[in-house]
């Protein structure tokens, strides 16, 4: 029974070991095509922006132009988040991808900041009959950017939750505020071009705001799991069930949860016959770790205490 469980265990750590290497890879292939992507698209935005005389086109190709600078960190996050345990970080080096993301909030609000003055300027000024108005170019490259960014949204989201990556994630929403920065180019494009000159620097103000909104989602998620947040209450109970379901542990004194990174720990203390031996109390308490740790691929440690029946209930 007990060569079993070794086993067991080794097996666990294989699995581990893959998923790392799957982890690392997913996110570098993912970055690889958004990179790309990206550039293109800001350069064909940037040139429609131009050549259409858009503000708010210019604009949404900056914004695009910032998502190559997030991705290059999303990747240099997920790479050092990948690395082993070593002696000077023993429980690992997750918590890199969730600085990564806040670097990340923090260009995308610093971006977008520099895109809402301009706009505002611009309102503000009033000269609204000197504002050129867009050119159809402009417009074209509006549709083509929803189309695109939403796509690229899609691609990183899917991905994001397979290895289930803060970074990515936050690379994915990062997309989907400049597929809706681009609906409202798309708007104040063709406000302007219908005879509203200044919806075109009102489009850039609204952009400015989806892009505010994405980088607090975005910081707020990474720092929640920088605090060791624990896990939600669906995921403790059914870690509750998972350790109820062995028949020798009757009750359980204490349940606690933090994620780390993109990992869970887990600290449960049991309560089993208080006349068994210390060998007999270990094996359950393996029991339940390795029913845990089979049934729970994320969490990466677990810490299994056994307290007497007869002392909990004095």
């Amino acid at each position: 029974m007990k060569e079993k469980r070794r086993v067991k265990r080794k097996m666990s750590a294989g699995d581990r070991y893959i998923s790392e290497i799957t982890f690392e890879t997913t996110a570098k292939r993912v970055s690889a095509v958004t990179i790309a992507g990206n550039i293109l698209l800001s350069i064909f935005k940037l040139v429609a922006g131009i050549i259409g005389r858009s503000s708010a086109m210019i604009s949404d190709a900056i914004h695009s132009a910032s998502d190559v600078l997030s991705t290059v960190i999303v990747l240099i996050g997920v790479k050092l988040a990948a690395k082993q345990p070593d002696k000077e970080h023993p429980y690992g080096h997750e918590r890199l991808e969730c600085v990564a993301a806040i670097v990340l909030s923090m260009i995308l609000f610093l971006t977008g900041c520099g895109i809402g003055l301009k706009a505002l300027e611009d309102i503000i000024e009033g000269n609204y009959a000197l504002l050129p108005i867009p050119g159809l170019l402009s417009l074209i490259a509006a549709v083509v950017s929803i189309a695109v960014k939403e796509a690229m949204f899609r691609y990183t989201k899917i991905n994001a939750v397979k290895i289930d990556s803060a970074a990515l994630m936050a690379d994915a929403w990062h997309h989907r505020s400049d597929a809706l920065s681009s609906i409202g180019a798309l708007i104040g494009i063709a406000g302007a071009r219908l005879g509203f000159p200044v919806m075109d620097s009102a489009a850039s103000l609204v952009i400015f705001l989806f892009i505010a909104k994405a980088a607090y989602d975005i910081f707020k998620d990474a720092v929640d799991k920088m605090v060791d947040h624990s896990c939600d209450e669906k995921t403790e109970q059914q870690i509750y069930e998972c350790v109820m379901s062995n028949r020798e542990v009757q009750g359980i004194d204490l349940l606690h949860t933090r994620i780390f990174g993109n990992k869970i720990y887990v600290d449960v203390e049991i309560r089993v016959n208080g006349n068994y031996t210390l060998v007999q109390a270990h094996e359950i308490a393996e029991e339940v770790h390795d029913s845990i740790e089979s049934d729970f691929p994320k969490i990466k440690h677990i810490m299994v205490h056994v307290n007497p029946a007869e002392m909990s209930e004095k």
